[in-house]
């Protein structure tokens, strides 16, 4: 009875013990990788901002507020060159890219430099699909701290080389924080145990700078129309030595493959829009996905 009272009591302990231990290994291991000042953020071409609800009871949520001026500044400072807007989109009501996408452009953020990551269903999701649909290899994420410990944690394991800007936390939020303590031992198990992936990942959708992207450190090539009838033609007089150099190429119909797909047009979502004048409070029922 005495032994199984101490073997009881000894898993109990690891139970409760186990969660605080991985807390804290993930905010000391990751503390250098992230930033409160715009002046000492390093420049990287790509900045993610990871997706939470703007509302919360009909109020401005001040985690996401928060999250979308950091972006700002950090867009208006020089310090990204592209804004990827990572989140949940759910259902025609709920769509968190295109409500960011909204808020950036009335910030004056050019259109051209907001790239929308529609399936961003959680912060593992976002991250990993940053590195394999949007083939970026370093990136500079944009949330709030205790947030940016967990994703430079799944950055790390993604082999992405990643710092994060820590957006303001606003006050009173206790709850989010203990919540954080179970997503960050739900993540560990996601990594070292399960290895999950993300829900959806889809074809490769690099993001292209006016710098060298990271598309080169790939290695991957875009096909083109041009290179396809070159390549055809140059095959064509290695199979056969007697075919005259004037010989036309076969003509080559253009790949379905080779145009992007449409993003839904944001034109029929009904948004929610606050009280004008709303008060911004945290939310502390959802503050991100786990």
């Amino acid at each position: 009875m005495r032994k199984a009272l101490l073997v009881a009591s000894i898993l109990v302990g690891l139970i409760v013990s186990t969660p605080l231990l991985i807390d804290q290994w993930i905010a000391f291991r990751y503390q250098d990788q992230i930033y409160t000042d715009y002046s000492q953020v390093p420049e990287k071409d790509i900045g993610m901002i990871l997706g939470t609800s703007k509302y919360f009871r009909g109020i401005v949520n001040g985690f996401y507020q928060h999250r979308i001026d950091s972006a700002i500044g950090l867009y208006q400072h020089g310090k990204v060159e592209k804004l990827l807007v990572s989140g949940d989109n759910a259902h025609r009501s709920y769509n968190e890219p295109w409500t960011m996408k909204r808020d950036l452009l009335a910030a004056g953020v050019a259109e051209e430099d907001i790239v929308l990551d529609y399936a961003g269903f959680r912060t593992l999701d976002s991250v990993i699909r940053a590195h394999k649909v949007f083939a970026a290899d370093e990136l500079l994420i944009i949330t709030q701290q205790f947030h940016c410990e967990r994703a430079l944690f799944i950055a790390d394991h993604a082999d992405l080389e990643a710092i994060c800007f820590a957006a303001p936390s606003p006050t009173g939020g206790r709850k989010v924080r203990l919540r954080e303590i179970f997503a960050r031992t739900k993540a560990f198990i996601d990594i070292y145990l399960i290895n999950k992936q993300p829900k959806f990942l889809g074809p490769l959708e690099p993001i292209m700078t006016t710098e060298p992207d990271a598309l080169s450190q790939t290695g991957f090539e875009l096909p083109t129309i041009e290179k396809t009838v070159s390549d055809a033609a140059s095959s064509d007089q290695t199979a056969d030595p007697t075919s005259q150099a004037t010989t036309e190429p076969p003509a080559i119909e253009q790949s379905n493959d080779l145009v992007p797909d449409e993003k839904p047009s944001p034109n029929n979502l009904p948004m929610i829009e606050a009280p004008s004048g709303a008060e911004v409070l945290p939310d502390i029922s959802e503050e991100t996905k786990s």
